[in-house]
């Protein structure tokens, strides 16, 4: 009986340490990869694929979140590439996608150990069923305010006891404000873009620029604000 209690913290502990050689690894390709570079070589590429485009788009979107690459590159040429709409469906479809995979990954490698140690003690069984109570509640509120950078929370959301599928809806949800923001950019840049180089976006006339601007600043002020809303939330969760 002595050996199995003292085999079990051993395997938690190799699998933890499995999972964060694997995160450091992936963090470390990204950083000195010209993965950058790839990722706008990839959005002009899919931009003239048409409708396959977005579902490679969304594919493509959701292994890079799971090997940790910049996001905010590819969601900005979502605008770029295919517009607000079909542009904000292809990041929320990848994002979301891809958080999913990366949950599982981290559950699979360690959570079923993690909870194997909850059982054997009374206060870490308290703590982590407390998380599966509210963690999709405070991932929620999470997602609106990246306390933690989004590709490393979604590793870090497996090991904790939240239900997959609630993980999944409040992520998606919580992810739109900030998604919608990113793409709106991109898409705003590509008519700037058009009208320097007198393309037909220049055939607009003042009210056309002043709606995008606007829309663009509205954007962005409902982004912030519901960032403070969820901070303020964030603040009293902590404090009870």
């Amino acid at each position: 009986m002595s050996n199995n209690k003292q085999d079990v913290p051993k395997s938690v502990i190799g699998r933890i340490v499995a999972l964060v050689t694997i995160v450091i690894a992936l963090f470390l390709a990204m950083k000195f990869l010209p993965v950058q570079q790839w990722l706008r070589t990839f959005n002009d590429w899919v931009a003239q694929m048409g409708t396959a485009g977005i579902f490679i788009f969304i594919g493509v979107y959701a292994v890079a979140t799971v090997l940790l690459a910049p996001g905010a590159i590819l969601t900005i040429g979502a605008g770029f590439a295919f517009g607000l709409w079909k542009g904000f469906l292809a990041v929320s479809g990848g994002a979301t996608i891809g958080a999913a995979l990366a949950f599982l990954v981290a559950r699979f490698i360690a959570r079923d150990k993690i909870e194997a140690i909850a059982q054997r003690n009374d206060k870490f069984r308290k703590i982590d069923n407390a998380i599966g109570k509210q963690g999709a509640k405070l991932i929620f509120l999470l997602r609106l305010s990246p306390v933690i950078p989004f590709n490393l929370s979604n590793y870090f959301y497996g090991l904790t006891g939240v239900r997959f599928w609630p993980y999944v809806l409040v992520s998606w949800i919580g992810m739109m404000p900030g998604t919608f923001l990113y793409v709106y950019i991109g898409t705003a840049s590509k008519a700037s873009v058009a009208a320097a180089a007198g393309g037909e976006a220049i055939k607009h006339g003042w009210q056309y620029w002043m709606f995008l601007g606007v829309g663009l600043a509205a954007t962005i002020v409902v982004t912030i604000w519901v960032t403070k809303i969820a901070r303020d939330a964030l603040k009293k969760t902590a404090d009870v």
